[in-house]
Parts: C-alpha cells; structure tokens; sequence
C-alpha cells in the first residue's frame, strides 16, 4: 500500500509542520495531500497526524513512517546515484555562479554533500561579479546559474529553489532601528546602497519604491562585506537576503528590519542549459540545495504556484516527473 509518494508527503509534513507548506513541497494540491493521508490511515487503521489549528504534528504510528521515509528515500537515491554512475553520466562538471556571488555561506554545506557524493564532478566557483549571469551558461563558461533570473528563455530551463525574506540593513543606533517595521517612505532619507545590478533586477526599488512613488539616491559596490561596512559606517542602509547577513547580526554589526507588514520576499532559481536539465549529477545537486537549505536555513518557504509552473517547465524538457525526483 505505501509508496515512495507517500513517504515524500510524510517526510515532508514533518520537515514543514503544514499541510500547505507539505503541499507546496511536494507539488500537489492541498486536497491531494489530504487525500494521499486519509488512504494511508484508512489502510492502516491508525491516525497519522494531529491538527491543532493550521499546524500538523505526526503521531507516533505517523512518527514510525517518517523513519522509515528516512532510509528508503535515501537509499533510492543512493541507488539512482550509482546508476547513473554505471550508465556513465557521472563525468562532468558544476562550474557555479551565484547572482549574489559573495553570499555564498549557504552553499557550502551543499558543495560538501554532493561532493562526497559525486566525488567524479569538479565543482567549482566562477568568482566574480556578472550582470547577466545567464549569458555565461550560452557562452558554457558556466553550467548552473543561482538567482532571481527566471524569465522564459530559448534553451535555458529554470528550477525553482525556495523564496527568501529581504531585510532592512541598519546601523546600530540608526533612527530608524527603533522601528519593527520600514515603509517605502523610510527609505528616502538614506543612501540606498545596493550590488551594481540593474536597478530594474532590485526588488526593493521595484516593489516598493517604485510603486510608492519614492525617489532614491543609490551608491553600488560588489562585495557584500563592503555593503555591510558601508552601512555600519552609516554612510547608508540596504536590503539584503536573511540568509547572508546571519552572521554579521549575531555579531551585532548591523541591525536588521522587516521591509513591509508581510515582509519582501524574493525567489531563488537554479538555471541550467537545456541539455544539461537530465543529467543525474545535476539533478542531484538540485535535490540536495532542497534536502539542506530547508533543514538549516531560516525563514525560507516553498515557492508555491510559481514552482509548479516551473515544474511543468522541466517535465516537458526532461521526459519525466520532476516530483518523482523530489
């Protein structure tokens, strides 16, 4: 009666602790979900899961199946692994660039897991700062793109990673840290100090200041360390992913604070040429960024409608189910 289908859905129920987190995860419908619980508890006579308002905690036969999603999932994958590997795909390389190419933390614990994984791909880094991070992929200097970019594109796929919370940046003492929350206005006393991108590609001057009517003055540099610096040194504030400025808040270099009453999110995508979007090692790499980023970042969420989009996207170039590779 189980299948790998069902022990995805548990595993992920009790990573989120949300049906509609669960949902998104897994790519189906919140209806779907449900439905794939209630076969499973009717089939076993026992109940799975507890509800208490809009948050879901396993019970212990639930618990039971967590466990065992644990070591069978891992050793499915553990097995198209060495497939792919006897069908010879393993060869290759991940030359990386990330849109954000100094906030690369994140991805270290990443690197290592695939690494010890697929010690027959060179991995490595394309340092430096690239306006269009996707030409490099056209250009094969590079072959996986991590960042914003997801517009439809002739021969370049885009799968979906997760969405993130942008903060405020602030300087210790600054007179806008004694507020919880910073509105478009806020940010027209400072100079807004952002990486040298389009301003068009900043989410902060394209969802807030802009539709507000705001003006702003903008300096640029390239390193997030000098961003930070700037900022602490009061010569301005910037918006910049939780995830990259963990490190500098804990040590109470900057302050941070929520852009907007619902906060202002952005989405993270890993692009890839076409035909390279098939390939096990790649597929792999993308499994283990979801695998780990949702286990130890804060703050991050599925992308919802707009990762099915995409889903149905991959299919088509792939041949197969991107959910079954989840």
């Amino acid at each position: 009666m189980i299948e790998l289908r069902h022990l995805r859905t548990l595993s992920a129920l009790h990573e989120t602790g949300s049906i509609s987190l669960a949902a998104q995860r897994v790519h189906l419908t919140q209806s779907a979900l449900s439905h794939q619980i209630k076969a499973l508890q009717e089939h076993y006579q026992l109940a799975l899961i507890q509800r208490t308002g809009h948050a879901v905690q396993l019970t212990e036969a639930g618990k039971r199946l967590v466990k065992l999603a644990e070591r069978v999932l891992g050793e499915v994958q553990s097995a198209e692994r060495d497939l792919a590997k006897i069908a010879l795909q393993a060869a290759g390389s991940l030359r990386i660039v990330l849109e954000c190419h100094t906030c690369f933390d994140w991805l270290m614990p990443i690197m290592n897991d695939f690494r010890q994984h697929w010690p027959e791909v060179e991995l490595d880094l394309v340092s430096g700062f690239h306006s269009d991070p996707v030409m490099l992929l056209r250009q094969n200097t590079a072959d996986v793109v991590i960042g914003s970019e997801n517009k439809p594109q002739q021969g370049i796929v885009h799968f979906p990673l997760f969405r993130f919370e942008i903060l405020a940046v602030l300087a210790p003492g600054h007179v806008l840290a004694d507020k919880r929350v910073l509105e478009a206005t806020d940010f027209s006393r400072d100079m807004l100090i952002t990486y040298p991108v389009p301003e068009e590609r900043i989410d902060l001057i394209r969802q807030v200041l802009m539709p507000a009517g705001i003006g702003w003055q903008r300096r640029t540099t390239e390193l997030t360390v000098a961003i930070l610096q700037l900022v602490a040194s009061r010569r301005g504030i910037a918006a910049l992913p939780g995830w990259g400025i963990k490190n500098y808040l804990d040590y109470e270099y900057v302050v941070a604070r929520r852009i907007g009453s619902g906060g202002l999110w952005s989405d993270l995508y890993l692009s890839v040429r076409e035909e390279d979007a098939s390939l096990r090692y790649l597929q792999d790499f993308l499994e283990t960024i979801g695998q780990v980023c949702f286990a130890r970042l804060d703050g991050i969420k599925p992308l919802g409608k707009k990762r099915k989009e995409k889903k149905r996207e991959a299919e088509k170039t792939t041949g197969g189910s991107f959910e079954k590779r989840q």
